[in-house]
């Protein structure tokens, strides 16, 4: 009996481009590579081919004619808060666009073993460097002391380089001063801060923008409660305090979340935001503008600190120099914080 032949079609490769194209086979390649000498009519002409063709570039052939993976590695703690899924999804979609492949690891308590492990998984397979989401103090300790071979960068807030791991991160420490600032031209005096959890880089950072803005207004820190970032802490907080009689006049909240909190638990208790009590929160989630009044907060851009990240990391990879300076923050002016009255 004859073998039975597969039906299959067999996938487009270069070479069926280039016949089609009429050009030659390095002349594609120059092409997918982004090569500078190709005419823009012949590149587009190629383009077209490539599309109409379902020619699919194969990543271990890139790989072996070029020697890099053209990968790289994302590990990250799998938080579900909004800054660190924020940039997760931002590195994805910008290193895609760059034409780098991601491959995500997510690690757990405890990063003694898990961090070490992980980061040798991505190693193995091969990434040309490896992008760390750090928002806790304890997992970038991990990743400090692990020993890794391609470079590595860490994203976490206001944390220096070493001179065997890059760091970056948007500068959230001004942010919390232009939120605290906002409320202090605005006439406040009694401003609180609804800190998140100093476990975190960004819950220290942001606390040191609310200090640091109120000191060098002449005003001293008061009332800091810290928390887990969650509308419900910040809710039960909120009702404690005006069950004290201790609601500070203005606050600026370390997330738009526990803003959210916060609010409600005012609103319960018959205290007006902002006509009695001015909130300033930070993250500028989705949604927010549609907060009850709408939220003033700090935007974070996501996608200007994944471009930085990985220009970052491929300086790195390349062994070239690229501009670290942190990206920037931007306070949205909305209607939950209002001039101070005077008494």
């Amino acid at each position: 009996m004859a073998p039975v032949s597969s039906s299959r079609p067999r996938k487009p490769n270069i070479s069926d481009v280039a016949q089609v194209a009429g050009v030659s086979y390095q002349t594609v390649s120059r092409v997918l590579n982004n090569a500078p000498d190709v005419s823009a009519a012949t590149r587009e002409r190629i383009q077209q081919i490539i599309k109409d063709l379902g020619y699919r570039r194969s990543r271990t052939a890139t790989a072996l004619s070029t020697s890099r993976s053209t990968t790289i590695g994302i590990l990250t703690d799998g938080s579900p808060r909004f800054g660190p899924v924020g940039t997760l999804m931002a590195l994805e979609k910008v290193a895609r666009q760059k034409g780098y492949f991601t491959t995500v690891v997510t690690v757990e308590e405890p990063y003694m073993t898990s961090v070490p492990k992980a980061l040798d998984a991505l190693d193995e397979v091969g990434v040309d460097g490896i992008i760390v989401i750090a928002p806790l103090l304890s997992m970038a300790a991990e990743v400090r002391s692990a020993a890794i071979h391609v470079p590595v960068e860490m994203i976490a807030a206001g944390v220096s380089s070493t001179p065997s791991l890059f760091t970056y991160s948007e500068d959230q420490e001004l942010g919390a001063r232009m939120a605290t600032q906002h409320l202090i031209e605005l006439g406040h005096t009694d401003i609180a801060h609804f800190a998140g959890s100093t476990d975190w880089f960004d819950g220290r950072v942001r606390k040191r923008g609310w200090e640091g803005a109120m000191r060098d207004a002449g005003l001293e820190p008061g009332l800091c409660v810290e928390g887990d970032w969650s509308p419900g802490w910040a809710y039960r907080t909120g009702l404690q305090l005006v069950e004290e009689g201790a609601v500070p006049r203005a606050v600026f909240a370390a997330s738009d979340h526990t803003a959210l909190g916060l609010i409600r638990a005012l609103s319960e208790s018959g205290i007006r935001v902002p006509e009695d009590v001015s909130v300033v929160g930070f993250d500028d989630v989705e949604g927010s503008e549609f907060f009850l009044p709408p939220l003033t907060t700090v935007r974070q851009d996501f996608t200007a600190l994944a471009h930085a990240s990985i220009e970052v990391l491929l300086g790195a990879i390349e062994g070239r120099e690229v501009d670290r300076a942190p990206s920037m923050p931007l306070l949205v002016r909305r209607q939950s914080a209002a001039r101070a009255h005077k008494v």
